[in-house]
């Protein structure tokens, strides 16, 4: 499997405030506040140094606090080693208190030129943003706003130093405007909004550094998990006289007409990732197709209620709504579906049937994978709200239909109704188009159906897909979902071997 940078990176995601709380638990313990300072200037001047080598000049936009003082003594650091730079005061120095001023008078024992930021300042060299940090409650006001519109206009390279400033750390929200850093070095524990809605267009590269903190002193919960190969659940090996029949039977329901294909991708994504049977429910007009493209396929074309039922009765999960669509026909495969105690899958427009009320939540476990725009209907408000507080969102959707909810997107995340949050930090824009969803659903059929809990099965399936449209989207746009399924069988194959 090819190495990632987010590989190595924690896989502990927390907020603002827990992070807060384990600086001031780390200086408490002995370390002192302005020795942390210390160690995250020198930490983000080896990741300045190792990005633009050659650069030698440097602009650094403080604000008023410990973010700022960070700033400051990075500015005192490179002036010591010869570069051409300067401090940008977008916050009054006067304001300064505690480590954040011995900072400033750090940087002015230095040498370092400190002057009032101004909207027609020069910029020049590597920008450094060091205005906000995670402290950041509400939309970003003058004047940081124009500050930070400057920054992103300069065409400039941008360092954040912990956090884009006017970006949440819980949400990965922007609030208002937002900088959009080149490399962004984080410190102590890694902030959740780093990763998932505006996080990874705003962060660039990201790096972290735990400035030598007592792992003792971590705390005992985080947020949300980040996916990556330690913490993924796996399938376990299979014996050598093992038969189609140890590993289940997925039934996918869908297929209206012109959407043929949804379902079909769905069926072979199941059976690319071990399923030992995979049956299709579809139009009967899309059997001769199907049974050509895919002949492992048993297919079975329907239109009524009692048909579904009977193909349903081999079945051990469900994978209902690729294009499902929201007509009568649809409606009948739905019907029959919520009425099996089986575990399912819902996507698509069997969610968008489940938010309108036309029909019931199954009585099994339930698994749900809805895009923002399909959450947004189950919970009844705006997409925008949805994007606002992601992590708040996925969890809602997880309480309201006590059901494992993956709520797509960048920074995909897989909620429990037991309260457990992951966080998926790969996947490409590549990714951007049609039938990638439907996909995603016959993966999570085919790993529920080899026996792994919900959450698991969604952990790894949401993994597995980001990380194969990943490495398919390096060649660059045109990806197909029908694409995926050889590359996510490979990395499977690599995360949980079929033989010991």
């Amino acid at each position: 499997m090819n190495s990632h940078p987010h590989d190595n990176l924690p896989t502990a995601l927390y907020s603002a405030q827990q992070v807060r709380d384990l600086d001031a638990r780390l200086i408490a313990a002995g370390t002192p506040g302005f020795e942390l300072m210390q160690r995250a200037a020198h930490a983000a001047w080896r990741a300045l140094r190792r990005r633009w080598p050659d650069a030698a000049r440097a602009t650094v936009l403080a604000g008023h606090g410990n973010n700022a003082g960070d700033g400051y003594l990075i500015a005192a650091l490179a002036q010591r080693a010869g570069w051409n730079v300067r401090v940008l005061a977008v916050g009054d120095p006067a304001r300064l208190g505690g480590d954040a001023a011995l900072a400033h008078a750090e940087a002015l024992a230095a040498g370092v030129p400190i002057l009032p930021w101004h909207e027609h300042a020069e910029l020049h060299g590597v920008l450094v943003d060091a205005l906000l940090g995670t402290g950041l409650g509400g939309e970003v006001r003058a004047p940081y706003a124009e500050a930070i519109r400057r920054i992103n206009d300069s065409g400039l390279p941008v360092l954040a130093v912990d956090i884009p400033s006017g970006l949440s750390a819980d949400t990965g929200q922007v609030l208002g405007v937002a900088v959009r850093a080149d490399l962004t070095v984080t410190f102590i524990g890694l902030k959740l909004g780093l990763f998932t809605a505006d996080g990874a267009d705003h962060c660039g590269q990201l790096i972290f550094d735990d400035l030598d903190a007592d792992p003792q002193q971590l705390p005992a919960s985080s947020q949300a998990t980040r996916l990556a190969p330690v913490s993924l659940a796996k399938l376990a090996p299979r014996a050598k006289a093992a038969h189609k029949g140890l590993f289940g039977h997925v039934l996918v329901l869908g297929g209206e007409h012109g959407m043929g294909g949804a379902a079909l991708l769905a069926g072979e994504s199941a059976l690319r990732c071990g399923a030992g049977l995979v049956s299709l429910v579809t139009r009967r007009e899309h059997v001769p197709a199907a049974l050509a493209r895919r002949p492992e396929l048993m297919t079975h074309g329907v239109s009524s209620s009692a048909e579904v039922l009977r193909a349903a009765e081999r079945a051990s999960v469900l994978v209902v709504g690729p294009g499902i669509g929201r007509n009568a026909w649809g409606r009948c495969l739905l019907s029959a579906a919520a009425s099996l105690a089986l575990p399912q899958v819902w996507d698509a427009d069997a969610l968008n049937l489940l938010a309108e009320g036309q029909v019931r939540r199954p009585s099994g476990a339930l698994l749900i994978t809805p895009h923002p725009a399909e959450a947004a209907r189950l919970l009844g408000c705006s997409t925008a709200q949805v994007q606002a507080d992601r992590p708040a969102a996925a969890r809602e959707l997880s309480r309201r239909y006590n059901a494992v909810a993956v709520l797509k997107g960048v920074g995909s995340l897989v909620a429990a109704p037991d309260g457990r949050l992951a966080l998926c930090s790969h996947g490409h824009p590549a990714m951007a188009g049609a039938g990638l969803g439907d996909v995603l659903s016959g993966i999570v059929g085919a790993l529920l159906a080899q026996g792994m809990d919900a959450f698991d099965a969604a952990c790894l399936a949401v993994w597995l897909h980001a990380r194969a449209g990943e490495t398919l989207g390096a060649e660059g746009r045109g990806l197909a979902a029908s694409d995926l399924s050889s590359a996510v069988r490979q990395l499977l194959e690599e995360i949980s071997p079929c033989l010991n």
